[in-house]
């Protein structure tokens, strides 16, 4: 036997398997367009819903680990709600299973004329449409080529002792099958490729389906290490995601090791009655156990929340980028209701700055990377606001206004546009404290004592500025002007004395380089306030 020539066909094609899934998986999302966001936002008003969302989105990149570290990060972007996430990590579970059924398919000898019309598709012709029609079919062609590769290497075990006497133990002890699913599972990070090797074994004898079924539940408990390792670090609400995907696939697999013979009982029954082939009868368990499982426990989505909340304790910082007060019917009713509804939102918008801001100056002292996420969650809110408020005042300068609600509308677009302009500057200090860490600059005791001053400085205008919007407070709006001379100064002056500073040796160019760049988007941070407070003076 041949070990060398086992283990290199096992592992390339393993790993010729997972390229084409992934290759398969990114055509399919670019040719349908990436809005994968956009389509579990708007598809999920319920559980159901989101059941639904799950299992297109995940049929659409080939991935129930993509779906789920997707759902977890637009949970942490608070985006969705656990209850949303749910219904969707369930869907991603049956959408999962097509993999098995496209494996179950036995067109592995065509596998390289379909690896040939893809590559055509790819390099010869320039649209980018038939691009990505071309990399869905490589990825195609390639799946079956990694999985007609693992099994020839995998053939010559059938001759291997050990290899038969663990098949034989994992029949005898089914949960040391599903451990063993698990942990291949977990190291691979993919349950398409283990399942896929499942129904290579399986189709060749070299293991008795009594013994695959629980290495196929361990498979669906493994998957889970995907979202895990995502949700470190995010929120509260991100991290029960994760570990309710744990808790539905283990559940899944206890209910189902209970009741395994009469399970395998009705997979050979299906055997016969559908004239299943090996490699789709792996394809139909696997379906069924998933689409049970959520039959099942899709009843109890409130109990899962109240189990996630008590084992996953702690308030989250809450940043909604949903619009709160854009109120579409009141667009045609009401102009002026409207406007006062886009100003409420724009306040919203204009807090998130600040609470940005904050967590820019704990980065830049601290060095906290949760104070780094918060701020860039911060900042894609901003954005995400932005958009939907320049999209509701667009639709509103199509009703007639008066010039007083003229003037107003065009008041809040530019007062848009500059908070959403505070928000990119305050992503730039994010980047420049990124550029420190990874390069490791050090800045001198009195160049931080500088920027905290100036820090102090902005967010006070920044605050002033807001406050004034909010109140239209015309003596608060002069104040903030008051200070734009004072930001000017304090820069110049801080310039001036980090270059003597870089002079005298007391300090490296890499921090003068990140010093002047942070103070310089400090002051057209402070130069985008006093644009507000010009704005509601001009009102």
């Amino acid at each position: 036997m041949d070990y060398q020539e086992m283990l290199f066909k096992f592992i390339g094609g393993l790993g010729i398997f997972l390229f084409g899934i992934k290759y398969m998986g990114d055509g399919l999302q670019n040719s349908a367009g990436d809005r994968l966001r956009e389509i579990l936002d708007k598809l999920t008003t319920n559980p159901f819903m989101g059941v639904l969302a799950g299992i297109f989105v995940t049929v659409l990149i080939q991935s129930s680990s993509g779906t789920t570290v997707l759902t977890v990060g637009l949970v942490n972007a608070g985006f969705l709600t656990l209850r949303q996430a749910i219904g969707i990590i369930m869907g991603a579970n049956i959408g999962t299973t097509v993999t098995s059924f496209i494996i179950g398919i036995e067109i592995g000898e065509y596998a390289l004329p379909i690896i040939a019309a893809g590559s055509v598709l790819i390099f010869f012709f320039k649209n980018l449409k038939w691009n990505y029609i071309g990399q869905i079919i490589f990825g195609f062609g390639a799946l079956f080529l990694g999985l007609e590769l693992m099994g020839e290497g995998m053939q010559p075990l059938s001759n291997l002792g050990a290899f038969e006497e663990l098949m034989v133990s994992m029949s005898d002890n089914p949960i040391l099958g599903v451990v063993i699913g698990t942990i291949f599972t977990l190291i691979v990070q993919s349950s398409s490729a283990t399942i896929g090797i499942l129904q290579e074994l399986y189709a060749q004898d070299l293991i008795t389906l009594n013994a695959a079924l629980p290495v196929l539940f361990g498979d669906n408990i493994g998957t889970t290490i995907t979202a895990v390792l995502a949700a470190i670090g995010t929120t509260v609400a991100a991290r029960r995601a994760a570990l309710t995907h744990v808790i539905f696939n283990i559940v899944g697999t206890v209910i189902f090791m209970v009741i395994l013979a009469p399970f395998q009982i009705y997979i050979e029954y299906l055997t016969v009655k559908l004239n299943l082939e090996p490699a789709m009868q792996i394809a139909f368990a696997h379906g069924t156990f998933n689409i049970t499982n959520v039959l099942i426990q899709f009843w109890f989505i409130g109990l899962l929340v109240m189990i996630v909340t008590k084992m996953i304790k702690g308030e989250d910082t809450l940043i909604e980028y949903k619009a709160k007060h854009l109120d579409e019917i009141v667009l045609a009713t009401s102009p002026v209701l409207a406007i006062r509804q886009a100003k409420k939102e724009i306040i919203r918008m204009a807090n998130y700055s600040q609470a940005g801001l904050k967590e820019a100056i704990e980065y830049l002292n601290r060095m906290d990377i949760k104070s780094s996420g918060l701020a860039l969650q911060y900042e894609e809110a901003i954005n995400h606001l932005d958009r939907q408020i320049t999209s509701y005042l667009v639709k509103l300068s199509t009703h007639p206004l008066t010039p007083q609600e003229s003037n107003e509308h065009s008041m809040l677009l530019d007062t848009t546009r500059d908070i959403e302009r505070i928000g990119d500057h305050m992503e730039n200090i994010i980047e420049l404290v990124d550029y420190q860490l990874r390069n490791n600059v050090r800045l001198t005791d009195i160049a931080k004592q500088d920027l905290d001053k100036m820090f102090t400085l902005t967010v006070s205008t920044v605050n002033k500025a807001v406050i004034a919007l909010e109140e239209n407070n015309v003596n608060l709006a002069k104040e903030v002007l008051g200070l734009e001379d004072k930001i000017d100064k304090m820069e110049r002056t801080l310039r001036k004395q980090h270059i003597l500073r870089i002079n005298d040796g007391l300090c490296e160019g890499n921090a003068g380089i990140v010093f002047v760049d942070i103070i310089s988007n400090l002051e057209r941070i402070g130069d985008h306030a006093v644009n507000i407070a010009e704005a509601v003076l001009e009102k």
